[in-house]
């Protein structure tokens, strides 16, 4: 063995050792460690974590829903709601903006300051980093750290534009989307695909005028449950947290298939999206030194970690 070999393998076992410690103080209830591996798998090492972690199941569910929906507000009432049940929880806020600017949402979460001092809740925010999807690539990640650090349920809640109501079906079971009353946002919602998306529906501030015709409205779109809540008072939360547990026991293979499908196809996405061969196959094409065909095909074929390729490596593709 080679000096610097010997160096490289002393290395990784230290870091081996540090990621198990942190694991282990994560277990323990340390939100310092459990942020430090989730900081770790939104870096380049987040492979070396999750290699280390052994596969184990965890609730997700789902929160989303226009902005000013009270979105924040119900998590905080769901996270009082399984406190009150015993089960560790964490949240995981995705941010459409960078983690180091103060985000806007984790700045709005005033109403889960009484949950900060808990030890069996963590509240971290995870921004989308340039993510084609409105879901943060490190989510998957986050996931499955949290699920080896033996939290029981995990909620996850968007931003609520973009394609996050999609991306947040494929890693939650059930996804629940928040309305206001009134405003047309039955209409809204159905014409924005949020109903798609949905399994459970939920009218907030239903103590409001307009409720009933949101409701009303809702019935008409779709065949879902749909319920009212006043998540600022916690009325409603209860039959919400039922509502979850009755659907979660619905779920099969086949859903849990499909959702992780949708979830490698939009990581997948990302990964050719950022692929460094991409602006070189793209110029070739536009100069007709191949075909779109062929150039898709060799940048799938590729390994996005690869060499990259010159533009004349596309000369007779086409």
């Amino acid at each position: 063995m080679t000096a610097s070999t010997g160096r490289a393998a002393r290395f990784t076992a230290r870091a081996a050792t540090s990621i198990e410690d942190l694991v282990t103080a994560g277990r323990a209830g340390s939100l310092r460690a459990a942020g430090r591996l989730l900081s770790l798998v939104e870096s380049n090492r987040r492979d070396e974590v999750l290699e280390l972690l052994e596969p184990r199941a965890v609730r997700v569910v789902g929160v989303t829903g226009p902005p000013g929906a009270g979105k924040s507000t119900t998590v905080g009432a769901l996270v009082g709601e399984y406190r009150r049940q015993e089960l560790r929880v964490a949240v995981l806020a995705v941010d459409p903006s960078s983690p180091y600017s103060g985000g806007a949402l984790l700045g709005d979460r005033i109403r889960m300051a009484a949950h900060i001092g808990d030890p069996d809740v963590l509240i971290r925010s995870v921004a989308t980093r340039g993510h084609l999807g409105g879901l943060a690539e490190a989510v998957p990640a986050a996931v499955r750290v949290l699920a080896a650090l033996h939290y029981d349920l995990i909620l996850l809640e968007s931003v609520g534009v973009g394609q996050s109501e999609i991306e947040i079906a494929a890693v939650a079971d059930p996804t629940v989307v928040v309305l206001n009353p009134g405003a047309g946002d039955a209409v809204q919602a159905a014409k924005a695909g949020l109903l798609e998306v949905a399994d459970l529906l939920v009218v907030n501030k239903a103590d409001r005028e307009g409720a009933d015709q949101t409701v009303r409205d809702l019935k008409a779109e779709t065949a879902l449950p749909v319920m009212r809540l006043v998540a600022s008072r916690g009325d409603g939360i209860t039959e919400l947290a039922e509502a979850i547990d009755t659907h979660h026991r619905t779920d099969t293979h086949a859903r849990r298939v499909a959702r992780a499908r949708v979830q490698i196809l939009s990581l997948a996405q990302t990964a050719l999206h950022n692929h460094a061969d991409l602006a070189r196959l793209a110029a070739a094409v536009a100069e007709g030194r191949t075909n779109p065909y062929a150039a898709a095909g060799r940048l799938i074929a590729k390994p996005t970690g690869g060499p990259t390729a010159s533009a004349e490596d596309c000369d007779g593709l086409g």
